[in-house]
């Protein structure tokens, strides 16, 4: 059943609260606390990740270097292939809201379990957090996700869960500002892991109070049967499940096209700080190259990242939820392979970095807004086992994945084929293309399970 086909009730019945965030999506009468909950709680735990996603650069760097950390980077997915068979095993055995209690105390623990060891200067600690925090950042947000996924019905959620979206989209441009202005104000690392902590304790809290409501209750569907016992549950509910597969490739596909651009966005702005450095230097012949490069790219990413915050902000509350409304799924599913096939395929034909900036600040807008949207919603029509285990992997190990297999096409292109731009934009342009048939494939099986 569509939205459309759920009787809205008369506005009179509808509370203050309701009224108010109609302007931002279909909410109806007594679900606008459980939504403002919901939205909070979600723009907290972002705000907690970009915290202590801030402190592990310099932990990191400053007890191994850049070398390390990419080493720590390749470790995430090797982790994750015993990390997500563990949460399975748990999450097949508990109840949801002891889960996800369980997981984020573990979580807690954890970062006090850092924050020890940085006072009592473990070696290693760095690599070890930047890969833990890697595995964190995934998990605990898709968590976050599953069970949004648990308490709404299709229908419902398609309606809210656009809106809910908001707090993640606003979250994380203010977690990276927090976390800068608290490095600003000269905090330690130590510090900043108890802020994240004390973040994570508001995010149970707030768990507990949706959790005390009429329509913020999970669908435990103890009676499913059979439930899945085995370790390897999260791996084995995708590859077992058709619709779940097919959701994993379209987001290894996703991120292959995602990560191969940045590497474009990084070829372009070299491309520009060399333009401005040899204009500096007709000036200034002694000129500091490296301070002046420095400032060059900090200046272009920040500018860069507050557009597309910006951007993201104005889709997530002002346009997701219209879309579904008046599209469906089908609109927000589509939304980020059409933007990103024009952006490449300007590139491919060789029209040079001109818009590119521009094309590119969209495409990442519109997957931090629209297609967030989009991988919330398809997981409305599955299982509780699935919705908490198979999600897991998928957002976990399957997105890893993507970001593996774009740093092979990057070696390759660069070490072996020697390619430009124009030859990377012209195989994004072909896997977009597969992106595209996998996503008529997974909206086809979307809309048979939600009708089942």
């Amino acid at each position: 059943m569509s939205p459309s086909e759920e009787n809205p009730e008369p506005e009179p019945s509808r509370t203050p609260l309701d009224r108010a965030l109609r302007l931002f999506g279909d909410v109806r009468r007594g679900e606008g606390v459980t939504v403002v909950l919901m939205t909070l709680n979600v723009f907290v735990v972002l705000v907690a990740y970009y915290v202590i996603k801030t402190v592990r650069e310099p932990l990191i760097l400053m007890t191994g270097g850049a070398e390390l950390k990419a080493y720590a980077a390749a470790c995430q997915a090797l982790v994750l292939i015993v990390a997500v068979p563990v949460y399975s095993y748990f999450a097949s055995r508990t109840k949801t809201r002891q889960l996800i209690f369980g997981a984020t105390l573990f979580s807690l623990l954890c970062i006090e379990a850092f924050f020890v060891g940085y006072q009592a200067e473990i070696p290693m600690l760095g690599f070890a957090f930047f890969v833990w925090v890697g595995i964190f950042n995934v998990a605990i947000i898709a968590q976050f996700w599953s069970f949004a996924n648990d308490i709404y019905s299709v229908p419902t959620g398609e309606r809210l869960l656009p809106l809910i979206a908001v707090g993640a989209t606003v979250g994380a441009p203010v977690g990276a500002w927090t976390a800068g202005k608290l490095f600003e104000a000269g905090l330690s690392p130590a510090v900043l892991m108890q802020v994240s902590a004390g973040l994570l304790l508001l995010h149970i809290l707030l768990y507990g109070m949706t959790l005390s409501r009429p329509d913020g209750v999970p669908h435990e569907r103890e009676a499913d049967a059979p439930r899945e016992r085995s370790i390897s549950g999260g791996f084995a509910l995708v590859f077992r499940n058709r619709y779940l597969t097919l959701i994993a490739a379209l987001l290894v596909l996703l991120n292959l096209v995602n990560s191969t651009g940045e590497y474009l966005l990084s070829s372009f702005a070299e491309e520009q700080a060399d333009a401005a450095l040899s204009q500096a230097l007709a000036v200034d012949p002694n000129l500091n190259v490296g301070e002046f490069m420095g400032r060059f790219f900090g200046v272009f990413y920040g500018d860069f990242f507050f557009w597309v915050n910006i951007l993201g902000v104005i889709l997530q509350a002002l346009i997701a939820s219209r879309i579904v409304k008046y599209l469906g799924v089908a609109g927000v599913l589509f939304a980020l392979p059409i933007v990103a096939f024009g952006n490449y395929g300007w590139i491919a034909m060789g029209l040079g970095f001109g818009a590119f900036r521009v094309f590119k600040t969209t495409e990442n807008a519109t997957d931090y807004s629209i297609m967030n949207t989009a991988k919330a919603i398809l997981w409305l029509p599955t299982s509780h086992d699935e919705k908490f285990q198979a999600k897991q992997a998928v957002d976990t190990f399957f997105v890893r994945l993507g970001d593996v297999i774009a740093a092979a096409v990057v070696y390759l292109g660069t070490r072996q084929l020697a390619f430009g731009p124009t030859e990377f934009a012209q195989v994004n342009v072909v896997i977009i293309f597969v992106w595209m048939v996998v996503a008529v494939l997974v909206l086809r099986r979307y809309r048979q399970q939600a009708s089942s």
